[in-house]
C-alpha cells in the first residue's frame, strides 16, 4: 500500500511567516488591498463616528511611507480619545509582490471591560483573515465574562471555521495564541473575491455585536480603582502583543533593527500609554 506523508512545514496551517516569505511569488495583490482596506476603513470610520477621537501627534507623517530600498510600503494612522485609547488603521507590504499585512484595531479605555476589537487581513499571497474580541480578563477565572461576551458569538465562529474554503491558521507566536479568545477566527484561503466577501459578511455580524456590547456596558461603568487596574492589564497586553507578533519579521527585514524598533514603538503607542498611565478618563 502506498502512503504519503506531509511534513509540518509543508502544511499551510502551520507554516511560519519566514517560510511564506522564502517562497513568495511576485503576485500583484493591489485589488485585494483595495477591497480589504475598504472593509477596514468602513469599520474604523464607524468607530470614529461613535467616539470622540483625535489623531495622535506621534503618527504625523506616517500616512504613507516606504523602506529605503522601496521593497516595502505602508501607512500608519492612530487616534486616541476619552473612551478609545488606541484606534489603529495600518498596513505594511508590497502590493506588487504578494505581501500585505492590514490592521484595524480598537483598544478601548477603561470605562468598561468590553473586549478590544482586532481585525486583520493579509496576503502571502493566499488570503489571511483574523477577527477576535481580545479578552480584558483571565477567562479561566471569569466564567460570567465568557458567557456574556463569547458564548453569544460561539455558534457563528464555529460555522465560519467549518467553511471548506478556509484552512485554520496556527500562529507560531505562543503569547499571541494565549491572547486568542474562544471565538477567534484565524484562517487562510485562496485569494479571490468570493472569500473576501465571505469575510466581509462575517464581520457585519461580528462588529455589530461588539457595538451592542458597548451600548450595554455604558449602563454598568467601572469604579476608579477598577479602571486603574484595568489600565495596567490593558497596557501590558497591548505592549507584549505587539512585541511578540510573528509578523514583525516583515518590518525587520525591510527596515533594519533601528528603524524597526522605532516603528514598533509607534505601532504599540508607547508615547500614548506613557501619557495616559495612571490617568483615568471620566464618563
Amino acid at each position: 500500500m502506498n502512503t504519503t506523508t506531509q511534513t509540518a512545514s509543508t502544511k499551510l496551517d502551520v507554516k511560519t511567516i519566514t517560510e511564506f516569505l522564502a517562497e513568495q511569488p511576485n503576485v500583484d495583490v493591489s485589488r485585494a488591498w483595495e477591497r480589504c482596506w475598504g472593509i477596514h476603513s468602513g469599520i474604523v470610520d464607524r468607530v470614529k463616528q461613535r467616539f470622540t477621537v483625535s489623531k495622535h501627534p506621534a503618527t504625523a507623517g506616517h500616512e504613507y511611507f516606504t523602506s529605503l530600498d522601496k521593497s516595502m510600503e505602508g501607512s500608519f494612522n492612530a487616534w486616541t480619545g476619552p473612551r478609545v485609547e488606541w484606534l489603529v488603521h495600518s498596513w505594511l507590504g508590497n502590493r506588487k509582490a504578494s505581501l500585505l499585512d492590514m490592521n484595524a484595531t480598537v483598544f478601548l479605555s477603561q470605562q468598561n471591560r468590553v473586549p478590544h476589537l482586532v481585525i486583520i487581513f493579509g496576503t502571502v499571497p493566499k488570503l489571511f483573515f483574523y477577527a477576535d474580541y481580545t479578552p480584558r480578563v483571565d477567562l479561566r477565572m471569569n466564567l460570567d465574562y465568557v458567557n456574556h461576551y463569547y458564548e453569544p458569538a460561539n455558534a457563528s465562529a464555529i460555522r465560519f471555521r467549518g467553511l471548506p474554503e478556509f484552512t485554520w491558521n496556527w500562529s507560531h507566536g505562543t503569547y499571541l495564541r494565549g491572547l486568542m479568545s474562544p471565538v477567534c477566527t484565524s484562517v487562510m484561503g485562496e485569494l479571490n473575491e468570493k472569500n473576501i466577501a465571505t469575510c466581509e459578511s462575517y464581520l457585519e455580524e461580528f462588529v455589530g455585536r461588539w457595538f451592542q456590547w458597548l451600548d450595554e456596558a455604558d449602563r454598568q461603568p467601572l469604579s476608579r480603582d477598577e479602571r486603574l487596574e484595568q489600565q495596567r492589564y490593558d497596557h501590558y497586553v497591548r505592549e507584549v502583543g505587539y512585541r511578540t507578533d510573528p509578523m514583525n519579521v516583515l518590518a525587520q527585514r525591510a527596515f533594519g533593527p533601528e528603524e524597526f524598533n522605532r516603528r514598533l514603538e509607534l505601532r504599540m503607542g508607547t508615547q500614548q500609554m506613557a501619557e495616559a498611565r495612571g490617568k483615568i478618563a471620566e464618563d
